[in-house]
């Protein structure tokens, strides 16, 4: 059986976190007890007629705060049964919760007469700290929008072929901020960039133009070979620590030439020796 634990600050996306998994086979719950975790999975396991092999559940600040105290006990409890079982936390930064809020015109769940929904959104942030801290995959929804955040989910969460960690290798570009999820993150700024050469502006690291002009510079090989050597021999002990995830974000300054090149070569490589890897780039999708 796999179980998928939602949950993250309100108007961060878990709803539609939910959807995704309801419509890709999964058995959802909406705003489970947190004390109940560990009696549906016993139910589940015992009643496989009556439940799925997959299910979601949300559990979130509309829990009394000392079920969610009591998170690491309850997740301890599930795992001991040796259920596949991953914690999805979204994450979203104070400005955007605000103006989504104010736009939907929706209450925060912990704002009442006394409390702004400024401070109901910080404390929230405290609130779920036992649930963040064993997150097994954090996605900050700041700057995505619905449809994307789906794409993402299906990347992520539904794209698992094999059993193991799953590895992300994404591009991404610097100037539209740094990926919050990554675990690993190389800087390739420093590469000779192939947008300042107007014949080849217009291409991507994924076109024959690009791959010729980077593959004839020393210092991209020597940056490549580096970084390879580093990925080989630590990427397959993160999976030896039972992680479920693991996302190595590799930037340049667009996200479009040096970055995306090197994921590509990269990705393919590791793939010779590592299973569940998975390629993305971000400013290409």
């Amino acid at each position: 059986m796999r179980l998928i634990i939602v949950s993250g600050r309100s108007g961060s996306g878990k709803s539609t976190a939910l959807d995704v998994l309801e419509d890709n086979g999964f058995y959802c719950i909406d705003n489970l007890p947190a004390g109940l975790l560990p009696e549906l999975v016993e139910r589940a396991l015992l009643q496989t007629e009556l439940l799925p092999s997959q299910l979601a559940v949300s559990i979130d600040a509309r829990n009394l705060p000392a079920q969610i105290r009591r998170f690491p006990e309850l997740l301890q409890q599930v795992r001991d049964r040796n259920i596949l079982c991953e914690v999805l936390y979204l994450d979203t930064d104070q400005p955007t919760l605000l103006k989504r809020f104010s736009e939907s015109r929706r209450p925060h769940p912990l704002s009442f007469d006394t409390r702004s929904l400024a401070e109901a959104i910080s404390d929230e942030e405290s609130l779920l700290s036992p649930i963040s801290d064993l997150a097994d995959l954090t996605i900050d929804t700041s700057k995505i929008n619905l449809h994307q955040l789906r794409d993402i989910l299906k990347l992520r969460l539904l794209n698992k072929p094999e059993p193991g960690t799953a590895f992300l290798i994404e591009s991404f570009g610097f100037k539209r901020g740094m990926p919050v999820d990554a675990d690993l993150m190389f800087d390739v700024r420093c590469l000779p960039n192939p947008y300042w050469k107007p014949e080849l502006r217009e291409y991507s690291g994924l076109e024959q133009p690009i791959i010729d002009y980077l593959a004839a510079q020393p210092e991209v090989e020597e940056l490549y070979q580096d970084t390879y050597a580093y990925l080989v021999k630590w990427l397959p002990r993160f999976a030896a620590s039972n992680r479920a995830y693991v996302t190595v974000a590799i930037g340049c300054t667009g996200g479009q030439h040096r970055s995306v090149y090197l994921v590509e070569r990269l990705g393919q490589a590791l793939k010779a020796t590592l299973k569940n890897i998975r390629i993305h780039h971000r400013e290409l999708s």
